[in-house]
């Protein structure tokens, strides 16, 4: 590429398709279907981000179509390039800009400014970029790109600064605006950004648009001058992030329709179960019971966590209607009904809701032991002055802000909040479950929903925030800790809302009983994303009759557990995965060539490229240790951690299992190599690149254990109330087949919620009944509706196989057969093929080697996937691993 604008501004068909009215990301939507986009996160942003911060799908989804856009043409792309990330709050944005912060500074990019509407958002964002001590901190403690340790620096201005530091100019729009548009000392100019490059890096990106939504008025605003600065170079970028996008007014449409590279809104964020569920408590008491009544459910929400060994403080949000001295007012009565807080009025509560989640919660703290007595107590001590907060105004907002946005910080006590409309934007907290609204009235005379309850639908949305927790609990049969934890980051019980944990995945608003409000607020939720009106349950059952069998009484399931990988046996690159292959070093060949001018005669003098191999032990040592002394991977401190046996850096430079064994294979321009000292620093310095790559790949925070415990069929398989979107397929009764199951002695529940392949296989499994019943005196088949998993023994991932098949042998041998199955369609058969690896590394250890349990043996098998047009396939698999 030439680097003209005239170059740059052409398009081509790169997505094979009419551009027409789509916007940018539906058609990044198909490419991304057909798999078109690769999604791998390099090594600068995979290796620099805080450990800390598992990325999610989405965000690698938003990565891989930045990097596919930013290098490649499409339609309408021009320059300089202006992309707009349209993500659902909460889901991480931040993060986003700190991956592409580091992206940008590899592609050569050293100036950074970051804007935004808000000073409270610029502090929050300082302290997640530049104070590593932050529990917010979004980068590892130590930065290295291209083998060389990296500063994240505040700046001013551009002038001067380090050219090798990620250097960060942290503004509001407000400020921004007026440093460019009067001259203060080292304020930014119009120069900074014409005399170098800079990524814009724009928050809450919607308050921007002010011209464009003004239907083009030329007038100085905001826009105007992002867009004058942004103009000044053509490598500038501007990269813009809003939960709230526009995609109804015709400007903002055309002005975006190539830059919104995302589209990731609040309602498939929560559908992709990586929010709490919003529950709006309403109630008839009056506002301090109902204060009262949300104090004993925040405290339930506590007690629940230490049962299962959650380190929680749930905070709640006391909201004052309009005006400062309200809320004010609100808090001194609320320290006043704490200091006369008795056991008689929490038993009150109790005894007078008709909640079936209050019924719930006393129930809990009776199991528990917890009396009225002790609640009240309780409450007066979590709830006591200090532990409360006021931020209604801006110097209360300033002097609190670090309390206020570090609330999960396990040294924070802060229980409860009070405030009015200072919190709306920007504040980001994972352990608010609760918001009490401290006012009756409501929006009227309105033909849509008003302001301030489209306000108070914004702030549940920042409030629902999943809070991350990995669950425990005892096993009944062994008397051990088990783990619960599927996935920290994403709701767990959406298929057992009946489950204790249940609780703490749900953010409670707690309101009047009226009836209008309620139709109001919930209908702005709807709209925001937070709720879904479509949502639907269903009850899965097991048949009585099995519930009354000895199987289901005294039987047992085998299953494993996830541990933290333990590296004690790793004592070669071989167990760490990395492959004993010769790594290729290309020299210059100087190759050439000369060009009569006017004639077109060339002549090109060609040299012979040759090969050679040279083992690592054949090469200077000196060179050698100054190639692993420029990366910072391979300190001995830190191979120690992967390499537990290595005792000492001469091992692992002379070491067959290590360095020793490689080989490097020179290419090229070989005269001379023997005394080219630098040549082969460089070849050494990517050999170990390609080892460093190859070591994190496989490195892993969790195994699966290879030993299989038991516990109770009964206690695992249970009823269970399933939510559902009701678009959903699987949310489809269907009644001809639960007439066909009902029949089935072997069949445990009342159905299956599951796709047409799972029926498929039910189905197929059926017309082998009358075979397996020659062979086996019991059968039983049970559905797991996220029942149990089971975790894969390389890297600990998560598998909740469909179903669980058991066999008991008719030969007296007391021997029973647990097969794990999995049907699988083949449009996905592919991405899901460790499963089946897994499944067959199960059979392959325990199908011939019993468990044991009483006088019983136990066979466990793994069985490959099932698909119905692959049927007769898996019949002779399951024929195959049961002989």
């Amino acid at each position: 590429m030439d680097g003209t604008a005239e170059h740059k501004n052409l398009t081509i068909g790169f997505f094979k398709m009419d551009s027409g009215a789509k916007f940018l990301y539906e058609q990044l939507d198909t490419l991304s279907q057909w798999g078109s986009i690769p999604k791998a996160v390099p090594p600068s942003i995979a290796q620099n981000l805080n450990p800390r911060y598992k990325l999610r799908p989405y965000q690698v989804e938003a990565f891989a179509r930045f990097f596919h856009c930013h290098k490649n043409e499409f339609p309408g792309k021009t320059y300089p390039l202006h992309f707009l990330f349209n993500m659902a709050t909460g889901s991480g944005k931040t993060l986003i800009m700190a991956g592409l912060i580091l992206y940008l500074y590899e592609q050569g990019y050293r100036n950074f400014l970051f804007f935004v509407n808000s000073t409270n958002i610029i502090e929050k964002t300082k302290d997640n970029f530049l104070n590593p001590a932050s529990i917010k901190y979004l980068f590892n403690q130590e930065i290295h790109i291209g083998n060389r340790r990296v500063r994240v620096s505040p700046v001013e201005n551009f002038e001067a600064v380090n050219p090798l530091d990620i250097n960060i100019c942290f503004t509001t729009i407000q400020k921004l605006h007026s440093d460019l548009t009067t001259e203060e000392e080292n304020a930014l100019t119009f120069e900074d950004f014409r005399k170098h490059k800079v990524v814009l890096i724009a928050d809450e990106a919607h308050h921007m648009n002010v011209k464009t939504k003004g239907n083009g008025e030329l007038f100085e605003s905001w826009e105007n001058t992002v867009e004058r600065i942004f103009g000044q170079n053509e490598d500038n970028l501007l990269l813009e992030f809003t939960a709230t996008h526009d995609y109804v007014t015709p400007a903002m449409m055309e002005k975006y329709r190539n830059k919104v590279i995302i589209r990731y809104d609040l309602l498939q964020f929560r559908n992709d179960r990586f929010s709490k569920g919003v529950v709006i408590v309403q109630s008839d008491f009056d506002q301090s019971k109902r204060i009262l009544q949300a104090l004993i459910l925040s405290q339930y929400k506590q007690e629940v966590a230490a049962k299962y060994r959650i380190n929680l403080k749930p905070v709640i949000l006391f909201k004052a209607q309009r005006t400062i001295a309200q809320s004010r007012q609100l808090k001194a009565d609320f320290h006043q009904m704490i200091d006369r807080l008795t056991a008689t009025n929490i038993e009150a509560i109790g005894r007078e809701s008709d909640l079936e989640l209050v019924h719930r919660a006393f129930a809990f703290f009776h199991a528990q032991g917890i009396t009225a007595e002790g609640l009240a107590e309780r409450l007066r001590r979590e709830f006591a002055p200090e532990r409360c907060l006021s931020v209604n105004d801006e110097s209360e907002k300033e002097r609190c802000q670090i309390l206020v946005n570090t609330l999960e910080d396990p040294q924070n006590r802060i229980r409860a909040i009070f405030a009015v409309q200072k919190l709306n934007e920007g504040w980001d907290v994972l352990n608010l479950f609760d918001i009490v609204r401290c006012y009756e009235a409501r929006d009227t005379g309105r033909a849509k929903i008003g302001s301030t309850t489209l306000s108070e639908a914004q702030l549940i949305g920042r409030g629902a925030r999943y809070f991350p927790f990995v669950a425990t609990q005892t096993s009944s049969l062994r008397g051990q800790t088990e783990s619960l934890s599927y996935d920290r980051f994403r709701r767990k019980f959406d298929g057992d809302l009946d489950h204790e944990l249940r609780v703490l995945e749900e953010l409670h608003y707690h309101s009047i009983n009226d009836s209008r409000y309620i139709a109001e607020i919930r209908q702005a939720l709807v709209e925001q994303g937070m709720m879904d009106e479509r949502e639907v349950t269903r009850q899965l059952k097991l048949k009585e009759p099995f519930k009354k069998t000895d199987f289901y009484k005294y039987g047992v399931i085998w299953l494993n557990d996830r541990q933290p990988k333990e590296y004690g046996k790793v004592r070669s690159f071989a167990d760490l995965g990395v492959k004993r292959r010769n790594y290729v070093h290309a020299i210059a060949s100087g190759h050439g060539g000369t060009t009569v001018a006017l004639s077109g005669e060339k002549k090109t003098v060609v040299q012979d490229e040759t090969r050679r191999d040279v083992k690592l032990s054949e090469i200077e040592r000196n060179i050698i240790q100054a190639a692993l002394a420029r990366n910072p991977f391979f300190t001995f401190a830190n191979l120690k951690r992967y390499f537990p046996h290595l005792d000492s850096m001469r091992t692992f430079i002379a070491g067959k299992d290590y360095l020793g064994g490689l080989e490097i294979t020179f290419q090229g321009n070989l005269y001379g190599l023997d005394e080219n000292r630098l040549e082969k620093l460089a070849a050494v310095s990517g050999l170990l690149s390609q080892i460093e790559a190859e070591i994190r790949a496989n490195l892993t925070d969790y195994e699966g254990t290879r030993t299989f415990r038991r516990d109770w069929v009964h206690q695992v398989f249970r009823d269970k109330v399933l939510k559902f979107d009701a678009k959903n397929p699987r949310a489809v009764a269907d009644e001809q087949f639960e007439h066909f199951v009902s029949a089935k002695d072997w069949f445990a529940f009342n159905t299956i919620y599951g796709t047409s392949e799972e029926k498929a296989f039910v189905r197929m499994l059926d017309r082998q009944m009358q075979k397996l019943q020659t062979q086996y005196d019991q059968i039983y088949l049970l559905r797991n509706e996220g029942h149990f998993a089971i975790f894969n023994f390389v890297d600990g991932q998560t598998f909740q196989p469909d179903f669980v098949l058991f066999l008991r042998e008719k030969s007296g041998k007391s021997l029973m057969y647990q097969l794990f199955i999995e049907s699988k369609g083949k449009h996905i058969k592919e991405h899901d093929r460790w499963k089946e690896t897994f499944l067959k590394e199960i059979t392959s250890k325990f199908g011939g080697k019993p468990l044991a349990f009483e006088d019983k043996k136990y066979r466990l098998i793994g069985v490959p996937f099932y698909n119905n047009e692959d049927e007769n396939q898996f019949r002779e698999s399951l024929e195959s691993v049961l002989n």
